[in-house]
């Protein structure tokens, strides 16, 4: 275990005892990815070891180790959240940016596109995933950022609208942009203006990821395509 191994052994804890602290961090951090995507706090996987060791230096360890793992076994990378988090409402966004979410983290596939698509993702979430697209492909070609109000023009025209609480695939469709906001594929801040406050939404880590912002891209510029072909087939039909 090299220097890892030796700073265990300075805090006087077995191997099996090591091993179980971070088969239990890495069975709750991706428990917890499965179960909601939300970015997980750093708290609380220090409390997973604390409940039962006091040694201080012991939870940077296990962590470090669950990370570690995470990525070579199941190729997920804990990625630390640096992007600012909204404050009070009534702050600026000069002030807002000045915090961060540290010591939380967030999960990024590292699989090759194919891989992860072929076992990873689930099939029978490919709508949501598209909806997740959508919106974010909205935000990017805004320039990065875009205000609640335009976005919510743009969503209308695909047939998504903000008062709609029974959609037949997302449900609370309002709900479902704000759990975007939750699993950090966007990030949601509250600014002044010259006609007041209005609220502007930002792409977060997990659209900014170069894996998935790539993936991004790409259903982008697919759908771009089939747009520009549509086009040229209804001139090529009124010529006729």
């Amino acid at each position: 275990m090299g220097t890892q191994g030796e700073a265990y052994s300075q805090i006087d804890i077995s191997i099996e005892e090591k091993d179980k602290l971070v088969a239990d961090v890495i069975r709750y951090i991706l428990f917890k990815y499965h179960q909601s995507g939300c970015p997980i706090k750093r708290e609380e996987l220090t409390s997973l070891v604390t409940k039962t060791y006091r040694q201080r230096a012991l939870p940077a360890l296990v962590i470090h180790e669950a990370r570690d793992k995470l990525l070579s076994i199941f190729g997920y990378e804990m990625k630390e959240l640096q992007r600012a988090r909204p404050l009070a409402t009534n702050q600026n966004r000069s002030t807002q940016q000045s915090q961060a979410d540290v010591k939380s983290y967030v999960l990024v596939s590292k699989l090759p596109s194919e891989v992860f698509q072929k076992y990873v993702v689930d099939k029978g979430n490919l709508k949501v995933s598209a909806f997740t697209f959508v919106v974010c492909g909205i935000v990017d070609l805004a320039g990065g950022q875009i205000t609640e109000e335009i976005l919510w023009q743009h969503l209308k025209r695909v047939g998504l609208y903000e008062t709609d609480q029974a959609h037949p695939v997302f449900g609370d469709v309002k709900q479902a942009l704000e759990s975007l906001v939750l699993q950090r594929f966007l990030q949601k801040n509250k600014v002044n203006g010259p006609e007041g406050n209005a609220l502007v939404y930002e792409l977060a880590e997990k659209a900014l990821d170069e894996s998935v912002y790539a993936r991004m891209k790409e259903y982008i510029s697919q759908n771009a395509n089939k747009e520009v072909q549509t086009g040229e087939d209804d001139e090529e039909e009124e010529d006729d």
